[in-house]
C-alpha cells in the first residue's frame, strides 16, 4: 500500500470519526432540549387557547379529530381553509364548555394566516387569537388591531366584511387598504364556524 492510499484512508477515517462524534453530540443536545421544547410548545398552545376561552380551566385534544377528514368537510364551501386542531375547553369538573379551533387560511396577501378561535357549545364566538401572519406592514398587519377585537362575544353563524361600517352582528369592518387580509380572516372564521356547526354539534344562528 503506497503512501498516497494510506493518506487517503487516514483522511477518510478522520472524516468518519468527526461525523460520528458530531452525530453523537447532536443526538445528545436533542435529548437534552426535547422536553423543554415540548414544554414551551405546550405552554404556547395553552396560552393561545386561554386567550380565546378564558372561562376554561383546562384544554384537551378532541378524540378522533383528523385534518384530512376536516378538509373534506370544508372542501365544497371553504377549500382554501384548513382546520389544524380541535381542542375541548373544559371546566374544573372536566365538562366540555366549548371548543378551541386552530385554523389556517391560505388566502392572505402575504401568505398563510393561522389563528385560534373559541366557540361555546351555544355557538357564541368568544374571539380569535392570531398565531402567524405575514401581511403588508401598516395594512394587513393591522389585523391584530382592527379585526381581532370585532370577533369577540358574537353569535353570528356566518360573517361578512364591509367597507362602509358594520351595522349588523355578522358584519366586520374591513381594514382600510387591506381587503384581501380582511377577507382571508373572515373566511377562516367562517370555515371554523362551518366545521363547528356541521361536525361538533353546533347549530347555525
Amino acid at each position: 500500500m503506497n503512501d498516497e492510499i494510506r493518506s487517503m484512508l487516514k483522511d477518510a477515517g478522520i472524516i468518519v470519526a468527526i461525523t460520528l462524534i458530531a452525530g453523537l453530540v447532536l443526538g445528545g443536545v436533542y435529548q437534552l432540549t426535547k422536553e423543554p421544547i415540548a414544554e414551551q410548545k405546550r405552554l404556547k398552545k395553552q396560552k393561545a387557547c386561554q386567550e380565546v376561552y378564558a372561562e376554561a380551566v383546562s384544554f384537551a385534544e378532541a378524540e378522533g379529530f383528523d385534518t384530512e377528514a376536516a378538509a373534506s368537510v370544508l372542501a365544497a364551501e371553504y377549500p382554501s381553509q384548513d382546520i389544524d386542531e380541535v381542542m375541548l375547553a373544559q371546566d374544573g369538573a372536566g365538562n366540555t364548555l366549548g371548543y378551541v379551533l386552530t385554523v389556517t387560511t391560505h388566502e392572505g396577501y402575504g401568505g398563510d394566516i393561522q389563528f385560534t378561535m373559541g366557540i361555546t357549545n351555544e355557538g357564541t364566538l368568544n374571539g380569535i387569537s392570531l398565531l402567524s401572519i405575514a401581511e403588508t406592514p401598516g395594512l394587513g398587519m393591522r389585523a391584530e388591531e382592527v379585526l381581532k377585537p370585532q370577533f369577540g362575544g358574537k353569535s353570528a353563524g356566518k360573517y361578512e366584511y364591509t367597507k362602509t361600517g358594520a351595522v349588523a352582528e355578522n358584519q366586520i369592518d374591513a381594514i382600510s387598504g387591506a381587503t384581501i387580509t380582511t377577507n382571508a380572516v373572515v373566511n377562516g372564521v367562517n370555515a371554523g364556524l362551518f366545521y363547528f356547526q356541521n361536525e361538533l354539534g353546533g347549530a347555525a344562528e
